[in-house]
């Protein structure tokens, strides 16, 4: 076509197909000279406009317009690119989707240069979820909303919560955490892991941490905390849309999906939760002390009209109102209304009672509890006694009965369980450092760390050491076994602690009660069998006979303390005998046959019937408990309290010494500072800091598991035949296979402080020497002297020669002193520690090798021997004792 061409009369001007025109624009501007549009309006022939289907108006629009025909040759691309493949497409849309995510977010929202002026509706766009191709996760397309920025709300955030694009905007960032969310850069994608372990398990329960969700999505773990309702129920919407997009068909095994919160920061105790916490996120720890049965509960509520028969519905039953049909829409009636029990939803119902753990408890103060709702999935998660940590929502219920006492509105709170996971005590592996497992592991390689654990034990009580070597043998413990799952035997240490009064027996319970990890304490006065057992009870709810833990049932896999044993009535103390031995608690009540686990060691002091222990009679006479008893306590101990002059200056001098590092003044002589500095320096080399010898207690409780391997069976065998025959002649406690059981589990015990995988020879030694220890302190004093000398090789396992010695001179020392008061016995205010008390070297000697030591020239010359009161007069061959030398 040429430029010399004319429009024909009755034409409009060509439209031109181009980069600035448009088919059907008219462009007059451009038009020849001479060139007059022609109306057609007068024409009543034809219809007004152009003829789109005339050949000669499509030639039209192609000819050569110079002023229109030009083109941005920058903007132009003329390079030739090959057809994309799928993946790679797929990739470039991601790359393009998360651009366009994070602009969204760093803007806040679009723009408002780009609205128009009128409010019409932003245009929807398409969004999807993605997962990897080697994960099965399918693309799930969906249409939704423009981003919003959910920072930016006014109200309320309960209020803004109802708004549906926030709603969308909360689903979708929730779904791309699900999908997305990595613990490290690079790794695949974490929570469809879990879904497909959740759905493997045929769970309903997706385990969400709030530390993931806050490093991922602060903002929606903000409002989980502030506003749980809401957000809960959003996110069970997403998580059981992501987990059909793994598998379509999961909705036929469980047809909800549940989110549960866990690692939430903050622990909140019983006593301080107030209004402030109402309707919030919190998370408690404590024991389960009762539990209900599971009741069915209406979830979704279809109702048929009596008069009519039609069927309404659905309602959804809320925890605040009761569902209110109103009307028959068939018949118009107000009722009544039949609940159709076939198309009507349930879910499972059961209340527990939580109550605070014994060791959180402030002196002096209560144990408070809560009632902790557990729906669905969660029902049976816990048992009376053990100690569980609960994540739920703090809740307000209306209590008729309750306002009706109190004469004003009270509303009774409780917890509707989210997530509960059961605690080993307190410990937990996340609670130790990597730097003290390095250091608990190197105590460990230490050859004297069993010493070092012992001396540790009750550092503010002088002496003892028999008692601080079973306490904490007890507090170690052995390992438990169980043969087929048929028959179990204990791996609990049980101590008894007897003898007078003021030896500190009731301070060495309290010690342990603040060094074990789980631990009760109880008075034989204040206990009685359904308190220190189990009891059965009315639940106040439901009227029905429940069941309530008591001292042994919450102190499972810890220590029981029962201090003043002996005050114990007899009906009392019996119901305690298979708590001892077998660990469990028998019910058999108000037609509930159960059994309660009661795994825990027994630690108990008792006081002599005639307030002092008389050594001239039988254990059995002082103590007034019976042999069956008696029998299941692994270690006895006998405290008396003998008047011995330098024993006494030893615990004057380390009462006052104490006294003073312990007052709140402190010591402000600097001579006096620097003699307490050295002291505690030097102590502090065979000892371990508390809260060290705490954490160590519990690595190897929970880690150490010592094993019975070539040990000598012979020398226990032996040993147990001596004991029987001995305790027959005797009348001490009375030997029996158990303690045989005794011997292994401290053995083992011992093992632990070595963090030892198998018991060798060295722990069976100590578990034996101990054990002696126990049986000849019960005897009378006219046999003592000859069992000593009897077991002498089992009593002096590992023990210093010149500690040894000490002890010996000690002895005759004491012997001596009391030999020559009897001989002055006329004068009643004669000491003999007035005077120099004065015994033979050759005594002596005679006697260090009955311990078969043949050589103590080395003594003389010792520190041990010269730090005491001790002079050695070698012409005279005497060894002169001087209390008043200084």
């Amino acid at each position: 076509m040429s430029d010399s061409k004319e429009t024909p009369p009755g034409s409009l001007a060509p439209s031109r197909s181009s980069p600035h025109s448009s088919p059907g624009r008219s462009s007059s501007s451009f038009q020849r000279a001479g060139d007059t549009p022609v109306s057609r309006r007068g024409e009543e022939t034809e219809p007004e406009g152009e003829d789109l289907f005339d050949d000669n108006n499509i030639e039209r629009d192609y000819r050569v317009i110079p002023e229109l025909d030009r083109y941005d040759e920058k903007m132009l691309d003329k390079g030739e690119y090959d057809e994309m493949e799928t993946d790679d497409r797929r990739k470039a849309e991601r790359l393009l989707n998360k651009r366009d995510r994070e602009r969204a977010q760093r803007e806040g929202r679009v723009p408002r240069a780009f609205d128009d002026d009128e409010e019409e509706p932003r245009p929807k766009r398409r969004r999807r979820i993605q997962r990897d191709d080697e994960e099965g996760l399918e693309d799930i397309e969906e249409e939704g909303t423009a981003f919003v920025n959910l920072d930016e709300y006014h109200g309320t955030l309960r209020e803004w919560l109802l708004n549906q694009k926030v709603k969308d905007e909360i689903c979708r960032r929730f779904r791309l955490f699900l999908t997305s969310y990595s613990e490290k850069d690079g790794d695949k994608a974490f929570y469809p892991g879990c879904i497909s372990q959740m759905c493997a398990s045929n769970k309903a329960s997706l385990v969400v941490s709030y530390l993931h969700l806050s490093t991922s999505v602060p903002t929606l773990a903000i409002w989980v905390a502030d506003a749980p309702r809401q957000m809960l129920e959003l996110f069970d919407q997403e998580a059981q849309r992501v987990t059909l997009a793994l598998y379509a068909d999961y909705d036929k095994i469980q047809p909800q999906i549940h989110v549960r919160i866990k690692d939430l920061p903050i622990v909140d105790s019983l006593r301080d939760l107030r209004a402030m916490h109402l309707n919030a996120l919190v998370k408690v720890q404590g024991v389960v002390t009762r539990r209900t049965p599971v009741f069915p509960q209406l979830k979704m509520v279809k109702l048929n009209c009596v008069k009519c028969g039609f069927l309404l519905g659905p309602f959804y039953q809320t925890d605040s109102k009761e569902v209110d049909p109103g009307s028959c829409p068939e018949c118009q009636s107000k009722g009544p209304f039949r609940l159709n029990v076939q198309q009507t939803l349930y879910q499972n119902y059961q209340r527990i009672t939580m109550q605070e753990s014994p060791g959180s408890v402030p002196a002096g103060r209560i144990p408070r509890q809560k009632d902790i709702i557990l729906l669905n999935d969660l029902i049976d998660s816990c048992r009376p006694g053990e100690e569980i940590e609960v994540t739920g929502v703090f809740e307000s219920n209306y209590d008729a009965t309750l306002n009706s006492q109190q004469g004003f509105p009270v509303f009774h709170t409780v917890i509707k369980a989210n997530f509960v996971k059961k605690s080993k005590g307190t410990f937990d592996q996340n609670n130790l450092s990597d730097e003290d497992i390095k250091t608990i592991h190197k105590m460990s390689k230490n050859p004297n760390i069993a010493r070092m654990v012992f001396n540790s034990i009750a550092p503010a009580i002088c002496g003892h050491e028999n008692i601080k070597k079973a306490i904490a043998l007890s507090l170690f413990g052995g390992v438990e076994k169980c043969f087929k799952d048929k028959h179990r035997i204990r791996g609990d240490i049980n101590v008894m602690v007897v003898g007078d009064p003021g030896c500190g027996k009731s301070q060495f319970l309290k010690y342990a009660e603040k060094t074990s990890h789980r631990a009760v304490y109880t008075t034989g006065k204040g206990a009685s069998a359904v308190g220190l057992t189990a009891a059965v009870s009315r639940d106040p709810l439901t009227r029905e006979w429940t069941l309530e833990g008591g001292a042994l049932v919450l102190a499972d896999q810890g220590v029981c303390l029962i201090d003043e044993f002996d005050k114990m009535n007899d009906q009392d103390r019996t119901s305690i005998h298979e708590a001892m031995e077998q660990q469990s608690i028998s019910i058999s009540k108000a037609g509930i046959v159960t059994s309660l686990k009661a795994r825990c060691a027994v630690i108990a002091a008792a006081n002599p019937i005639k307030g002092r222990y008389d050594s001239t009679i039988s254990f059995i006479e002082n103590v007034d408990l019976p042999d069956s008893i008696l029998s299941r306590f692994d270690c006895m101990c006998v405290v008396r309290d003998i008047v011995d002059a330098q024993a006494d200056t030893r615990i004057a001098r380390f009462v006052v010494g104490s006294h003073m590092k312990s007052h709140p003044v402190g010591l402000k002589d600097k001579k006096d500072e620097t003699q307490a500095a050295e002291v505690e320096k030097r102590e502090d080399k065979s000892r371990i800091n508390q809260e060290m010898l705490r954490k160590y207690i519990l690595y190897a409780r929970q880690t150490c598991k010592p094993k019975l391997h070539n040990i000598d069976d012979d020398r226990i065998s032996k040993l147990y035949s001596e004991l029987r025959r001995e305790s027959m002649n005797s009348g001490g406690i009375p030997i029996a296979t158990r303690h045989i059981e005794s011997i292994i589990r401290m053995s083992e015990a011992h093992a632990k402080m070595h963090l030892r995988e198998y018991v060798n020879s060295d722990d069976i030694d100590m578990a034996i020497s101990c054990m002696l220890e126990g049986f000849i302190s019960t005897q009378k004093f006219s046999v003592k002297r000859a069992l000593q000398r009897h077991f002498q090789s089992y009593l002096n396992f590992k023990k210093d020669t010149f500690q040894l010695l000490k002890f010996t001179l000690d002895e005759l020392i004491r012997e001596q002193a009391n030999y020559q008061k009897l001989t002055n016995g006329e004068d009643g205010e004669f000491d003999p520690y007035d005077e120099p008390v004065k015994i033979s070297m050759e005594d002596f000697e005679a006697r260090a090798r009955e311990l078969n030591i043949p050589d103590v020239t080395n003594f003389y010359k010792s520190r041990a021997f010269k730090n005491k009161e001790y002079q050695l007069d070698k012409t005279s061959q005497l060894i002169v004792f001087d209390n008043n030398r200084r």
